[in-house]
C-alpha cells in the first residue's frame, strides 16, 4: 500500500500544475481570452443573466434571478470570512515565475472567489432554467480555467471553491420549495 502523499508533496504538484497553466498566458489570444472570460465573471456576466431572465420570463424569472442573489450574498460573505482566515498568498506572490497577467481584486488565493460565485450561480439559475446548461457549464469551467492561467489562484483554490459553490448551491436549492435541479 502505497503512503498517501506528503503535504509539501501536494503543494509541489498545486504549483507545478499552476505554473503550467500561467504560461498559457504567453500566448496573447489566450491571454486576452482568460483576461475577458475572468472580467466577465467579476460579476458582470452574472448581473447581466439576472436582468435578462427578469425580462424574459417576467416574476418567474425575478424569482430565479432573487434566488441567485441572495446565493451570492451567502457566497460574497463564506468567501471573504475564508480568506480572512486562510490567508494564502497568490500564486505570483509565492513563486517568481509565475505572472499575473491581470490585477488581482484582492490580496489572498483561497477560495477563488470568481469559481465559487460562478459554480453557485450556474447551479442555481440551471435549476430555474435547464436550458441554461448549455451556456453555464461552459463559461463556468472557462471561469474557473482563467483563475489559474492568469495566475491568480492555485487549482486547489479553485478545486475548493467548486465544492463550497456546489455545496452551497445545493443548501439554497433544498431551502427553496419548487426548485429542483433534477427535474
Amino acid at each position: 500500500m502505497r503512503p498517501l502523499p506528503s503535504r509539501e508533496l501536494l503543494r509541489g504538484r498545486d504549483s507545478g500544475w499552476c505554473l503550467r497553466a500561467n504560461h498559457w498566458g504567453e500566448w496573447k489570444g489566450l491571454r486576452r481570452f482568460f483576461a475577458a472570460i475572468s472580467r466577465l465573471g467579476d460579476g458582470v456576466f452574472w448581473y447581466v443573466l439576472m436582468a435578462a431572465l427578469v425580462g424574459a420570463d417576467g416574476m418567474d424569472g425575478l424569482a430565479a434571478s432573487a434566488h441567485m442573489a441572495a446565493t451570492g450574498v451567502i457566497a460574497l460573505t463564506l468567501y471573504k470570512l475564508l480568506k480572512r482566515w486562510t490567508r494564502r498568498p497568490r500564486p505570483f506572490a509565492s513563486d517568481v515565475r509565475i505572472r499575473a497577467w491581470v490585477a488581482p481584486l484582492d490580496e489572498f488565493s483561497f477560495p477563488s472567489g470568481h469559481t465559487l460565485h460562478a459554480v453557485a450561480f450556474s447551479i442555481v439559475a440551471i435549476a430555474h432554467y435547464p436550458a441554461l446548461a448549455a451556456l453555464l457549464i461552459p463559461f463556468t469551467a472557462s471561469v474557473a480555467v482563467s483563475r489559474v492561467v492568469l495566475g491568480l489562484h492555485y487549482p486547489s483554490d479553485v478545486l475548493a471553491a467548486l465544492g463550497i459553490g456546489t455545496a452551497l448551491a445545493g443548501v439554497s436549492l433544498w431551502l427553496v420549495p419548487g426548485v429542483n435541479l433534477f427535474a
